[in-house]
């Protein structure tokens, strides 16, 4: 369900950040750059260097005023470098950081989860979930962290049940909701709050990487009673998570998601099921998406 832009509100003035993950304009990170800078909030953008050819970060570095510095999430080095950047840029420490990373090396190559290249899978669950480990840790001994900030990653819930075509990825969003809860405890100590964000499926470059996904979208809006949320949803989400209104919130795995992560069956998807089987119709779709259990 769409929907329909917020006009700013002042929610983030006078706070600064890290937004990692900006690719293009149908990424997540895209719309929370946009909706953190309409809220009055300043921050860095930031992007592994592949992203220099893949991407089209120069135009939201413009569009925002936000500095852009190439920095790889996997690399100590260059997160140290990205933190002495930006402290430098705002005078002091940052207030918020906003992790959207993700790769699934195997699902990519349509490597299928019982045959995973195990190099690629180390990969992905480092640049998906063990980047925002390292992130945290490396901005903590920069200290760049001010107290009472707060950290957002995005997550799916893959991570809870099984999506046989997101494959490794349950398991590196697994990890990723794990690090937050292991991480939320030690950063409650100077009141800093970490929380992942469960989005629907929403159409990104990453989300169009995976196989069956038109059809996953699909079921996801049958299922879901408000239908899926969009990414502008999910940016003006995220902006209530990095402000002050939600100063007690912290390491929880909060669904966006329009309902879908509480429903069991819908009377829609009943519906579509029962005229597919009753009238003989072409039950292909149906098995990829549940598995063929003949």
């Amino acid at each position: 369900m769409a929907a329909t832009p917020l006009s700013g509100h002042g929610l983030l003035q006078g706070k600064t950040g890290i937004i990692f993950g900006a690719l293009n304009p149908q990424s997540l990170a895209w719309y929370i750059a946009e909706a953190v800078h309409r809220e009055g909030g300043r921050f860095v953008l930031t992007n592994a260097p592949v992203a220099q050819r893949l991407g089209e970060v120069d135009a939201l570095s413009e569009k925002t005023g936000a500095p852009l510095i190439w920095a790889d999430a996997t690399s100590t080095d260059d997160l140290d470098r990205l933190f002495a950047e930006a402290t430098a840029h705002f005078g002091g420490g940052i207030d918020f950081i906003v992790h959207s990373i993700g790769m699934g090396m195997n699902v990519r190559k349509n490597r299928p989860y019982e045959d995973l290249n195990p190099d690629w899978f180390l990969k992905t669950l480092d640049i998906s979930a063990a980047s925002l480990h390292r992130t945290i840790t490396q901005g903590l001994k920069a200290g760049a962290l001010n107290d009472g900030g707060s950290i957002v990653t995005l997550s799916f819930i893959g991570a809870q049940r099984t999506f046989s075509k997101y494959s490794e990825m349950g398991d590196a969003k697994a990890l990723l909701e794990s690090i937050v809860r292991s991480y939320g405890y030690r950063l409650a100590k100077r009141g800093i709050r970490i929380n992942s964000v469960s989005q629907s499926p929403t159409r990104t470059s990453a989300g169009s990487g995976i196989r069956g996904f038109d059809l996953l979208y699909t079921f996801a809006e049958t299922m879901a009673p408000l239908g899926n949320a969009d990414s502008d949803s999910c940016a003006d989400y995220v902006v209530s998570l990095l402000s002050d209104y939600t100063r007690m919130v912290t390491m929880q795995n909060l669904f966006h998601d329009g309902g879908f992560s509480t429903m069991g069956v819908t009377d829609e998807l009943l519906e579509l099921l029962g005229e597919g089987l009753l009238k003989g119709q072409d039950s292909s779709a149906l098995q990829e998406l549940f598995g063929d259990k003949k």
